[in-house]
């Protein structure tokens, strides 16, 4: 007899969760219905950049609009500018130079910046704290001394 009551529970259980779950179902699709963005007009869907360019609500004021023309606008890299020839000889002292490996640096006298010098476009071995004149051209990866001579 344990066996039938038990049984009889056990089923009304299932069917009471059973309904349960089936009500949690249509709670949870009308959920989605409520939620959902389908059926929204195209202007709630909208977003706008305003004049700062951040995203906004409402479109941006039209007063606010500026107008750039298209010589303004620079696409690719920047246009290196030619360099005066008077500039290009130039004086400075070997901050660095390691013969192992054949390159160095000087300190430009006018500037202070440091121009990398390759050993082949040394006349003369030189070695740190040298004066030296030289002149600079533009490298792959930025100024490189060109023609470097030892000051006497």
């Amino acid at each position: 007899m344990k066996n039938i009551g038990q049984g009889a529970s056990g089923k009304k259980e299932k069917e009471k969760q059973k309904a349960q779950n089936k009500q949690a179902k249509e709670r949870k699709k009308e959920e989605r219905k409520t939620h959902s963005s389908k059926g929204k007009s195209l202007e709630d869907m909208f977003a706008y950049v305003d004049e700062n360019g951040n995203l906004s609500d409402v479109p941006p004021d039209p007063s606010k609009k500026v107008e750039i023309s298209l010589e303004d606008i620079q696409l690719g890299a920047a246009k290196q500018v030619e360099a005066n020839p008077a500039d290009a000889f130039r004086t400075g002292t070997i901050t660095f130079f390691n013969d192992a490996k054949g390159y160095g640096f000087i300190s430009d006298e006018k500037n202070r910046a440091s121009v990398f010098v390759h050993i082949n476009q040394l006349s003369e071995p030189i070695k740190e704290r040298d004066k030296v004149t030289f002149e600079v051209e533009m490298g792959p990866k930025g100024m490189n001394a060109v023609r470097v001579k030892k000051i006497k």
